[in-house]
């Protein structure tokens, strides 16, 4: 089952909670361009990669492009702290609060940092993009469009 999780195919929804307590789901993004990113406070390459996507998000978002993070972190207070510090604006979920399902074994994560690139409909386009690569891909899909 977990092979279904590869470039062409339909990401996985799957619904989860806001640090605000709201539940989100991934197909709430449909119409965008997502990059789902699995990462944690403790993963210092994940840490890194934020200053990376920071800049595509910002250089994109006005474009159709959202990211939105999932962690893998055990403390809250440790997650929200590296939200803070690290100036993420996008969406961020976690399992933290008890969450049924654990969405990194969905997707088949096994390290961070991870990532999905995903399509407006939901289709997996990319995985693993970081740094330039995930920009060059992004200017692919938006240079396309004009």
């Amino acid at each position: 089952e977990m092979g279904t999780v590869s470039v062409g195919g339909i990401a996985p929804n799957f619904k989860a909670m806001t640090p605000d307590g709201k539940e989100l789901s991934l197909y709430d993004l449909r119409g965008h361009i997502v990059l789902l990113d699995f990462w944690a406070s403790w993963c210092g390459p994940c840490r890194r990669e934020n200053v990376n996507v920071l800049k595509v998000y910002e250089r994109f978002k006005d474009k159709g492009f959202t990211v939105v993070g999932y962690s893998m972190d055990s403390s809250e207070k440790a997650w929200l702290g590296a939200v803070e510090k690290d100036g993420i604006p996008w969406e961020q979920l976690s399992g933290i609060s008890g969450v049924k399902m654990d969405v990194s074994k969905l997707y088949g994560v096994t390290a961070i940092p991870s990532n999905f690139l995903l399509d407006p409909a939901g289709k997996i386009i990319g995985i693993d993009l970081r740094g330039e690569s995930l920009e060059r891909k992004l200017e692919q899909i938006f240079e396309k469009e004009r």
